[in-house]
């Protein structure tokens, strides 16, 4: 098994709702070809560096999944099939991507802790 990240951008006239189906949909496609979903992140509605489909905005995504070559084709085909995908990248990462990978989900499991942490101590005071 390979390790990949891709990164994709929906269409900014969706829901919260339909956004987060068309990500589930992503995520259904990875499961039913056997592909682990490691890391998941909804980075939200961001500017575009350029208009794309006359769109100057765009919900951005992020996953990254263990799977086997074949799986990536299909994931394409399912990205060029659902209109709500603006464009789409999915690059296999390398030992040393992997581990960098890691370590930035590790560090950033600690602040979310560190910022739980937090806002127990000013509930309590």
């Amino acid at each position: 098994m390979n390790h990949y990240e891709t990164v994709f951008i929906l269409t900014p006239v969706l829901s919260d709702a339909q956004m987060k189906e068309a990500v589930e949909k992503f995520k259904a496609v990875l499961a039913e070809n056997n592909a682990t979903v490691v890391n998941e992140e909804n980075w939200g509605l961001r500017k575009l560096a350029y208009p794309i489909q006359h769109k100057s905005t765009g919900f951005y995504t992020l996953i990254e999944f263990d799977a086997e070559p074949s799986v990536v084709k299909k994931l394409e085909i399912a990205f060029r099939r659902d209109e709500k995908v603006i464009r789409f990248l999915i690059f296999h990462l390398d030992k040393y991507a992997a581990e960098y990978a890691a370590k930035r989900r590790s560090l950033k499991g600690a602040k979310a802790n560190a910022n739980n942490e937090e806002t127990k101590e000013v509930k309590e005071n």
